[in-house]
């Protein structure tokens, strides 16, 4: 039964990346990388990214810490965390960039495309993505934290999440257009190994 539970995620997200990396690439972007791109850009700059969101998170949290109760943002333990830093790199990238952001720059560059705006379009489409994308990390910290409902958690903990968490969206959103879906995931496996794996062994 695990077995057959894991041949279906893996199709069903092998599916929905097919998806977006058509539609990444109907946007006029590089998809899975852009060829002929220099390695630095694709696995130098993204590691920097990386490090400067992982220490945004890690001032950020600090700060909302002062108007809040709730403590310390969870983390996983380590090696753990090592193994959730690359999942999370990819399945949520594949999800948040590669799929929902191509999708909604899509949709966007249909409805305007007269206006010849496709700049414009494709920010809208990165900050719709980072938004869902920070908004989706307040489950986990609900479980954590026993929320039983949303109504329950204070109002300057989703703008944590938002902002914390949505300033490293926008950050592998503009890679992924730059240079490619693997560019997104290298941003987004540093911070999390910044964020999750070195600052979370010490708190």
């Amino acid at each position: 039964m695990a077995l057959a539970n894991f041949g279906l995620i893996f199709v069903g997200y092998g599916l929905l990346g097919l998806l977006g990396y058509f539609l990444s690439r109907k946007n006029g972007w590089p998809g899975i990388y852009k060829i002929g791109e220099s390695w630095k850009n694709l696995l130098i700059n993204p590691l920097k990214w990386g490090v400067v969101g992982g220490l945004f998170i890690i001032i950020g949290s600090r700060f909302f810490q002062l108007f809040h109760n709730l403590g310390e943002l969870p983390h996983p333990t380590f090696p753990y965390s090592i193994a959730a830093s690359f999942a999370a790199g990819i399945d949520e990238e594949l999800l948040m960039r590669l799929l929902l952001m191509s999708f909604w720059a899509w949709i966007l560059n249909l409805v305007f495309k007269r206006l010849n705006r496709k700049y414009f379009t494709d920010w809208i489409a990165v900050v719709i993505a980072a938004f869902v994308f920070g908004i989706s990390h307040l489950a986990g910290p609900v479980y954590t934290f026993g929320f039983t409902s949303f109504s329950q958690i204070p109002v300057i903990f989703i703008v944590e999440m938002s902002v914390l968490n949505g300033f490293v969206g926008v950050v592998t959103g503009r890679q992924m257009i730059k240079y490619g879906f693997i560019a997104a995931v290298g941003v987004h496996f540093w911070a999390d190994i910044v964020w999750h794996v070195i600052y979370g062994s010490f708190v």
